[in-house]
């Protein structure tokens, strides 16, 4: 049985500002008109009325909205439960962590590439801490930087995140120059690398002071190259194993990441005479050498393609054939993927050499996949890729330079063999197909130079040509059926099959010249190719030619493949 029932009006005052109640009354008639009062007068941006029944056995009120009005709710910020609550970072060895320091190279990029520099010397240089200290704007620019979208992620006051990061950030700043100031980064350049591993080995800081002592060895040095060779050259000095091996690897490995994250880095310890498709590939060679080295001896012509990588770089590439700098070798193989699956193009003014390039990666990519990334990966980001070259843009490009319509259908072909991905597939194919049914391409190929016989020789190699680029059965189908047709026309004006069947020449020469058109190697399946069956047929059925070939056996061993193809034989 339901118990006492009353009224309840609520409002709103601005639209983002919460519910609050104004009235409860036993009357629904006077909750209502007073809603509607408060809502037309503009003393409420919204207003609720709601019916609120008491359970008599839970002694709870159950509620039923009656009448909502006025201006939409505003979704408040999503603020993290107790667990999460707090800034990402808690205290200057925070700022430590790989995800920490990518996120101080974004928000610092421009300063500290004025300065030279990466955001891995930032918390291990003194000098550069003092600068940034120095600047004031800078480090206040950078704080806001991430303490408003991590407000806005959390919900917290964004003046609370900026004031713990600054605190944060002086924290930082005066442990770095205490560092320096207290000499606890030992100085390179008057002791042994390896002795000062080892000395290090036990301390609980050692990483900290290592950090500084690799950073403080490179500094004043000048371009990527330089202080990649500078890394390398500490890498030799380093203990040849255990833990003091690993202590000299990791900074030198980190900071080798930061310096080649640049591109004008990569491009000036790689070559700057490279192009993005060529840097790209170099750098494959360097994190996968062995595989290139096997590639490059099964096919010859992939050493054009790959550049040689020589100084620094051609020294990390040996630390990595030695299993050395994992994080590295996975970091350089991670950016070819994010450059391939990026809008960029690879050579910009050579659109057939992008194709050539593309194609040379795939190959090294996935030959070095499951050790560097996986197969699925690699298949990824070349599908992602194809989708640029099948835009009007790049095709436009590729084909500009084709002198004849032929030559445009045999560069869409390959652009459709080179292409990954069932979409990209079939928007190649598109293309090819527009191409080899046009009024033109059969136009030129009927009234163009050449014999009838070269021009259906032609045209049965573009048909395997599509045939092997992989497309679906019917783009596979409309592309070879279009091209059957031409060179249909392009024998019965040239009557090549008449021409055979009269020709005086010996019934096993005829016969086999009949089958290669019959079987698509001397003639495109079509129309052509069907009258060059039935003529082989009828030739194969007389006595003569019977004889001739009972007589002499050895004439049709070569034949079997064609009666094969053509369909004559099992």
């Amino acid at each position: 049985m339901a118990g006492p029932v009353h009224y309840e009006v609520f409002i709103r005052k601005t639209a983002p500002a919460p519910w609050s109640l104004l009235m409860a009354t036993e009357d629904r008639k006077i909750a209502i008109e007073t809603a509607e009062d408060l809502l037309r007068d503009d003393r409420a941006a919204a207003v609720r009325v709601t019916k609120e029944t008491l359970d008599p056995d839970s002694m709870e009120f159950n509620s039923v909205t009656l009448l909502t009005k006025g201006a939409p709710e505003v979704k408040r910020r999503r603020v993290v439960d107790d667990a999460h609550a707090g800034p990402a970072c808690n205290g200057p060895q925070d700022l430590y962590a790989p995800h920490a320091r990518d996120l101080i190279g974004r928000v610092l990029e421009d300063w500290l590439a004025r300065q030279g520099a990466t955001a891995f010397e930032l918390l291990h240089r003194p000098d550069l801490a003092e600068r940034l200290e120095a600047s004031g704007v800078e480090l206040q620019h950078a704080i806001q930087k991430v303490a408003v979208p991590e407000s806005s992620a959390v919900g917290q006051p964004v003046h609370e995140l900026i004031r713990h990061y600054q605190k944060l950030a002086d924290a930082a700043v005066a442990r770095v120059i205490a560092a320096g100031a207290g000499d606890t980064f030992p100085d390179l350049s008057h002791k042994p690398l390896a002795q000062v591993a080892e000395k290090l080995a036990g301390a609980s800081d050692r990483a900290f002071r290592m950090g500084g002592s690799v950073c403080g060895a490179v500094k004043g040095l000048r371009g990527a190259r330089a202080r990649l060779d500078r890394l390398m050259d500490l890498a030799d000095q380093s203990p040849p194993s255990g833990p003091g091996h690993a202590l000299v690897m990791v900074p030198i490995e980190q900071l080798a990441i930061e310096i080649l994250a640049a591109r004008t880095s990569l491009a000036e310890v790689l070559g700057p005479s490279l192009d993005q498709g060529g840097s790209l590939a170099a750098v494959v060679r360097m994190v996968a050498p062995r595989e290139i080295e096997l590639l490059v001896a099964a096919d010859a012509r992939l050493a054009l393609m790959v550049p040689a990588v020589d100084g620094p770089a051609a020294r990390v590439a040996r630390r990595m054939a030695q299993g050395e700098l994992p994080l590295l070798s996975g970091f350089l193989a991670r950016m070819v993927l994010r450059e391939l699956m990026s809008p960029r193009r690879l050579r910009p003014s050579d659109a057939a050499g992008e194709i050539d390039i593309l194609r040379t990666l795939a190959t090294a990519l996935t030959a070095a996949a499951g050790r560097l990334l996986s197969l699925e990966e690699v298949q990824n980001a070349f599908v992602e890729r194809s989708k640029s070259l099948v835009t009007a843009d790049f095709v436009d490009a590729y084909v500009r330079g084709c002198e004849t319509v032929l030559e445009e259908a045999e560069h869409l072909a390959r652009l459709c063999e080179n292409v990954m991905g069932v979409a990209n597939k079939r928007s190649a194919a598109r293309w090819l197909a527009a191409c080899v049914g046009s009024l033109r391409f059969e136009s030129e190929m009927r009234q163009g130079a050449g014999t009838p016989a070269q021009k259906l020789a032609i045209l049965a190699g573009l048909q395997r040509s599509a045939r092997a680029a992989a497309l679906s059965d019917h783009d596979t189908e409309q592309v070879l059926n279009a091209i059957g047709q031409v060179g249909g026309s392009v024998e019965a004006e040239g009557k090549l099959v008449a021409q055979l069947v009269r020709a005086a020449i010996p019934p096993a020469q005829k016969l086999s010249a009949l089958l290669r058109m019959a079987a698509g190697v001397a003639a495109p399946i079509g129309p052509a190719a069907d009258r060059a069956k039935v003529e082989a047929v009828k030739l194969f059925r007389t006595p003569e030619t019977r004889a001739v070939l009972a007589s002499q056996p050895e004439t049709l061993a070569p034949m079997r493949d064609l009666l094969r193809a053509a369909g004559l034989a099992a």
